[in-house]
């Protein structure tokens, strides 16, 4: 092959001191400078490095998951770059400076514990269909990360599932994990889930459903007093949060099992007695033992919800929607585990009465616990997602510091004292439905 000659005039090959190489040589030097630099170089090599273009959004009121910066600026591209006031603002040409309406910055949602909305569910919807659905839960509620929850079915089923939130996944990092409820639960306190499917806690089971998701079971929902030992250990062996849920265990049991959390507080469990603490009691008392709650008014009167703020405080509590598919859309008929569900005036319900889920959206969650209690905002950003983030070892989630994804929610305050989402932000992208 005929070689061609050319000089070098490329600040890559300035230490060079001969000047004669063959054109692959030239192009086998360009491209290992092109990899060196990428991270500080978006222009050609021949043209000299150019500077680094990220995103600016400054003068905000930034609620950083650690503290508040009332006047400042993050800097970020995928990741948050830096992060400060605004006293320590240096502007830079390459700066792409983004205008969003809003005047408070905090942490995205982490939603644990959600089946579904408009119009879909985990359970049943293709991997396309549940990376739309989640986008739509971005776009319109702030949800950054996410958790796709299942449902008391057919083991078929669920492998179905786990297999379709495994390809939505691969394609939308927003979904970081699965919330497994049922079929390990007690029939005594089923709730909503179908009864006929309901088995007894299996690690082999749950090892093969969490190979086909891709090992992205972050938490089973389970009845304790069904399972054994051999069942928590696994889950905690494999980084899976037991959560003692739709649950018949009395105080004494649960306080000898290994259960570190508690889905959807006061539903679907037993209760709180002055004889017999139940699964609530456990949930309520027991430190180190997250709780979640649906602040919906409707599964937990405001009252119940200020009481266990005022027991376990804003970091015992994770604010979850536990929504199904007839949220975003009309009221009217529905399902939910192949079960008809009826929505009206805001509440799901089973044929018989049950509450069936909710239709609640995750800003409507948050601006509702500090309606329900005196928490301030602060406390609830650590209730929205610094919870989330460190229960389920979501290491780049959770807080405005550097390094960290940056995902965002910008909210403004509204004349009647509510806060409305203006933008969300995931890996430095604006989220639009």
């Amino acid at each position: 092959m005929e070689k061609y000659w050319i000089r070098k005039t490329v600040p890559f090959y300035e230490s060079v001191k001969s000047c004669k190489i063959t054109l692959t040589e030239y192009l086998s030097g360009i491209m290992i400078n092109i990899r060196k630099t990428r991270k500080e170089c978006t222009g050609p090599v021949w043209g000299g490095c150019a500077k680094n273009v990220m995103k600016v959004i400054k003068n905000k009121t930034i609620y950083t998951g650690n503290g508040v910066i009332e006047d400042g600026f993050v800097r970020y591209e995928k990741t948050i770059a830096e992060v400060g006031s605004m006293q320590n603002f240096v502007s830079r040409e390459e700066d792409e400076i983004v205008e969003v309406e809003g005047m408070y910055l905090i942490p995205g949602f982490i939603d644990v514990h959600s089946h579904g909305g408009y119009g879909l569910d985990s359970m049943d919807a293709s991997a396309d269909e549940i990376d739309w659905m989640v986008r739509q839960m971005a776009a319109k509620e702030g949800i950054t990360s996410y958790f796709c929850t299942t449902m008391t079915q057919t083991s078929e089923n669920i492998e179905s599932a786990m297999k379709n939130i495994k390809a939505a996944a691969e394609k939308n990092p927003i979904i970081q994990g699965i919330h497994l409820e049922g079929p390990f639960i007690s029939v005594n306190y089923k709730g909503a889930q179908d009864a006929s499917y309901i088995q007894k806690p299996d690690a082999a089971v749950l090892k093969h459903w969490n190979e086909l998701s891709g090992n992205r079971i972050k938490i089973v929902t389970y009845a304790p007093e069904e399972a054994d030992t051999e069942f928590e250990d696994w889950c905690l062996a494999n980084g899976i949060v037991p959560s003692a849920g739709h649950s018949n265990a009395t105080y004494d049991q649960l306080c000898g099992c290994r259960a570190c959390h508690v889905t959807h507080l006061y539903n679907a469990q037993r209760g709180l007695n002055h004889r017999e603490p139940g699964v609530t009691g456990y949930g309520l008392l027991t430190d180190g033992v997250k709780a979640e709650m649906i602040c919906d008014g409707i599964h937990i009167k405001p009252k119940m919800v200020y009481m266990a703020y005022k027991v376990k405080g804003s970091d015992g509590i994770e604010l979850i929607t536990d929504s199904m598919r007839a949220k975003g859309m009309p009221e009217g008929k529905s399902e939910l585990g192949g079960q008809t569900v009826y929505v009206k005036d805001g509440t799901a319900r089973l044929e018989d009465g049950t509450i069936a889920g909710s239709v609640l959206t995750y800003i409507d969650a948050f601006r509702n616990i500090m309606k329900f209690t005196d928490a301030s905002l602060k406390e609830a950003v650590q209730m929205s997602s610094g919870n989330q983030a460190k229960e389920f070892g979501l290491t780049q989630k959770g807080e405005i510091t550097v390094g960290k994804d940056a995902d965002f929610v910008i909210l403004e305050n509204s004349q009647d004292g509510n806060y409305e989402l203006k933008k969300t932000i995931s890996m430095g992208e604006i989220i639009e439905a």
